[in-house]
């Protein structure tokens, strides 16, 4: 999966390039508005090592931000899951902040927090978290009657194992839902990064913004692709684990 993502995120960047070059060429542009293969290659020489440094520092934002709305998501949606009056309530409650979109709230952040670590890591989180929580609360909320029926029958079910059932039989949407969250921390943080940071990779591409220069936004673009591609991968690999690990030899389920 690791080399599925790589490959197919260069197929991506490669037909974009192209597109790019084909506009250049076909309206005869100068380099200043879409650099040639010379410059983004020389550019790449020059910048590609420090912004591969730069996308690290927005990673190691991102993991954290991502494990925190993971488990914030887990948190609300396990409490929520009922069809009481305080499970409705935080669904309604999460349904109605996730109208609000994230890069409004942003400056109100910055103001409150200031520039710096702790304004990306919150950026990050809500982000990640909000389309998270919604579907945890999907997947929390909806019974699995035909096997939670039988404990209920004997006496036997318990909130966890309730939880757990209803994770296990919705274990690839679950797996899949928190690997897609991961681009969704990596832009939370970029975007915390651009409006006001003075590090990571956002902040690169701001500078990069600021001096008109299209090649050095195609080359962090190109290292944000790689580095995301290679954390995505990481992920699905984690996720195929643990569903095998789910799963008892004779390929019964283990419960």
């Amino acid at each position: 999966m690791l080399f599925r993502r790589i490959y197919q995120f260069l197929i991506v960047y490669c037909i974009g390039v192209v597109g790019l070059l084909t506009v250049k060429y076909a309206a005869g542009l100068s380099n200043y508005v879409i650099p040639g293969l010379a410059v983004i290659f020389d550019t790449a020489h020059r910048m590609l090592g420090g912004y591969f440094f730069d996308v690290l520092n927005t990673l190691s934002v991102t993991v954290l931000g991502q494990m925190i709305s993971i488990f914030m998501a887990f948190l609300v949606g396990i409490i929520g899951r009922k069809s009481s009056w305080a499970g409705s309530f935080i669904k309604v409650m999460a349904y109605n902040i996730q109208a609000y979109p994230i890069v409004a709230l942003a400056p109100i952040i910055f103001i409150l927090l200031g520039d710096g670590f702790l304004s990306r890591l919150l950026i990050a989180s809500m982000i990640c978290y909000f389309p998270l929580l919604l579907s945890v609360l999907g997947i929390m909320a909806s019974p699995i009657k035909d096997i939670e029926h039988f404990y209920i029958a004997t006496g036997r079910m318990r909130w966890q194992l309730e939880v757990k059932i209803r994770a296990f039989e919705n274990l690839n949407k679950l797996t899949t839902v928190i690997s897609g969250s991961a681009t969704l921390a990596m832009a939370g943080t970029i975007v915390a990064e651009f409006i006001a940071a003075d590090q990571g990779i956002g902040y690169s591409i701001r500078i990069a913004l600021y001096q008109s220069d299209l090649a050095r936004i195609l080359v962090a673009l190109f290292s944000i692709g790689i580095i995301i591609s290679v954390y995505q991968g990481i992920l699905e690999t984690v996720g195929e684990q643990m569903k095998t690990k789910w799963f008892a030899p004779k390929g019964e389920y283990l419960l």
